[in-house]
């Protein structure tokens, strides 16, 4: 899309231009006795010229014939040679940068052919040079302006490239910080309700249970509110991007405890502590993300009674260390969901997996449905904005 060439305030052209050439011209005639002298008519010419470049803007195919005609009628009724041709020039110049590219060139080659046409019909030794060299002035002016137009348009493209990358990366944001409310929200909120469902059907029968039961809910909701807290300042621009390092693989025991606290039996295999230090920020907080969303699941939709959480670190690297690639598995014994359209959290999951350089995998069982994520060891940044690697939003 071509941007129009803003330049300087139109009104202070057609004032400086105006003054110029009058009284460039003024001057000039006192020189020229033989020419027809200064009278109303040619002054109304000499600023009909400036007044013409005053529509670059509202009307920049009238600016540059307009132009041409007034300097034309001039020098047609004899006047006295001066800086008339500048407002020609300044139009040249503004006409081929606003875009105006056919025209400005038509108005060129015309002028160009009066040029030559008067030289040949007048002779002179010197004719036909002034007239070479008045067709190569109007070629550079309108190279002026080509270039000008030329600059104006990358700089308008650039510009809205580094507005196209900039918007890319606060929608990548905002995304990463959905889909971390969403995980946080879902989690904390499946545990509570399961808990105070237990609270509710057991505070009667069975009293040992309720105390219990309310801890484990003001335990999750402590620490939903502060993650919630943390966002929240984020999205306020109260806290910097990074506000809080992201959750690693040693959280992973935490997740299982609240499972377990909402009623489901859950084993967790995960590979040995040095390892898992090795791995990048966002591989483990990609692992870990999947893993709470899933054992979320499980626990609010799949009415399981088990669940298994398997990590290892699996193939051999070139350079002969273990574990090219993480795996991480969630099986359960519920009802599965098979034909079941994805939520937020599946979708959320497979993004996650997918900003590391790997990949999500849903297997319905007997009994039961399987959740296995493939993630590539090194990895990739999970997204072009600062912090992305290492949110804790």
């Amino acid at each position: 899309m071509q941007r129009r060439f803003r330049g300087p305030p139109t009104a202070a052209i057609v004032v400086a231009v105006a003054i110029f050439e009058v009284v460039g011209t003024v001057f000039a005639s006192a020189r020229q006795p033989d020419h027809r002298p200064l009278d109303a008519l040619a002054f109304v010419l000499l600023l009909a010229g400036p007044a013409a470049l005053s529509l670059r803007r509202r009307a920049p195919l009238v600016m540059l014939p307009a132009a041409a005609a007034s300097v034309g009628a001039y020098l047609a009724l004899g006047y006295a040679w001066g800086p008339v041709f500048l407002a020609l020039a300044l139009a040249f110049v503004l006409s081929a940068a606003a875009g105006k590219r056919w025209q400005t060139w038509a108005v060129a080659s015309a002028c160009a052919a009066v040029l030559v046409a008067g030289a040949a019909a007048g002779g002179g030794e010197f004719a036909l040079v002034r007239a070479f060299a008045g067709t190569s002035w109007l070629a550079i002016l309108v190279l002026m302006g080509e270039g000008i137009r030329l600059r104006t348009e990358r700089v308008a493209e650039r510009h809205r490239q580094r507005e196209a990358r900039e918007q890319a990366a606060r929608d990548e944001y905002r995304l990463a910080l959905a889909r971390d409310i969403h995980d946080v929200v879902a989690h904390s909120l499946s545990l509570i309700n399961v808990r105070a469902s237990v609270a509710l059907h057991l505070g009667d029968k069975d009293p040992d249970q309720f105390r219990p039961a309310l801890e484990a809910i003001k335990a999750a909701s402590k620490d939903s509110l502060a993650e919630i807290r943390q966002l929240l300042g984020v999205l306020r621009e109260e806290a910097p991007l990074s506000p809080a390092p992201p959750p690693r693989l040693d959280r992973i025991p935490g997740l299982a405890d609240d499972a377990r606290r909402a009623g489901l039996e859950v084993s967790l295999s995960q590979p040995d502590a040095a390892a898992v230090q090795q791995l990048a920020d966002a591989v483990q907080e990609a692992a870990y993300r999947i893993v709470q969303e899933a054992l979320t699941n499980v626990v609010r939709h799949s009415g399981a009674r088990k669940a298994a959480v398997v990590l290892a670190l699996e193939g051999t690297t070139a350079a002969g260390k273990p574990g090219k690639q993480l795996t991480v598995t969630v099986d359960d014994d519920g009802a599965g969901a098979a034909g079941v359209p994805e939520g937020n959290g599946v979708t959320g999951m497979r993004e996650r997996a997918a900003a590391v350089g790997g990949s999500l995998h849903l297997t319905p069982l007997r009994p039961g449905w399987r959740v296995r994520a493939v993630i590539p060891v090194a990895g990739r940044p999970a997204g072009p904005f600062p912090g992305t690697e290492g949110e804790g939003a």
